[in-house]
């Protein structure tokens, strides 16, 4: 997981083995544990979306929360912040291990950030959990007074009203990486927005903070289909 400053329906996985923190494969209830990064950001949102949903949802601050999760999410927020509360909390290497181990997460907006391999126009010390190969531009639409709302064409959803605060944008795909949606800015050409990567799935804009619970639905089948 590097950082450079300044520079459908889902498919199942076939894996049995345990995740750390996480509970072994094949243990899905039809309620799944999911936890929310609760360390800043649109938390209640998701844990309402989650909730709503039929998801069993909770917070999670410290390492011992990790234990028995199903899926995490992690919200839109402020990316950094983020970043330094999970290495005070000492969540970030236990969080990076679940990740690896097959956890399956779903990021929005900078939960997008955090889960990328690689962040443009991030600060120097900034880091980032990994899951998802790919390269965002951090604040890619602008500040927050250039955020704004539009629709895009979810690949396995349809179509959805979204909302950009801050967000970033996908720079660069790895092999592994499908693309789930795209906007076209003007002056630029598309931009991906959506993204998925095995049990990995982000978004540039914040569904938390709408009433359409298609993109927690989608996850969440996901988070089944990993079991």
């Amino acid at each position: 997981m590097s950082l450079q400053g300044n520079a459908g329906r889902l498919s199942p996985l076939e894996s049995a083995r345990p995740r750390g923190g996480a509970r072994p494969r094949g243990d899905t209830p039809r309620a799944p544990r999911v936890g929310v990064l609760a360390l800043q950001g649109d938390v209640r949102e998701h844990l309402a979306a989650l909730t709503a949903c039929g998801a069993e949802s909770l917070p999670v601050r410290r390492p011992e929360e990790l234990e028995g999760l199903h899926g995490i999410v992690l919200p839109g927020g402020e990316s950094t912040t983020i970043d330094k509360l999970s290495r005070a909390f000492e969540l970030r290497d236990p969080l990076v291990k679940a990740l690896t181990d097959g956890l399956p997460a779903y990021g929005s907006c900078a939960g997008m950030i955090l889960l990328a391999d690689e962040v443009l126009d991030g600060l120097p010390d900034q880091q980032t959990f990994g899951g998802l190969d790919i390269t965002v531009r951090r604040n890619a639409f602008g500040r927050q007074v250039d955020s704004f709302e539009t629709d895009v064409q979810l690949a396995g959803i349809g179509a959805m009203h979204a909302v950009f605060i801050r967000a970033p944008w996908v720079e660069r795909l790895g092999p592994a990486v499908e693309v789930v949606g795209e906007v076209v800015v003007p002056g630029v050409g598309p931009r991906v927005v959506a993204v998925r990567q095995g049990p990995v799935l982000a978004t540039a804009f914040h569904p938390e903070v709408t009433t359409d619970l298609r993109v927690h639905r989608h996850f969440l089948e996901l988070v089944r289909q990993a079991a």
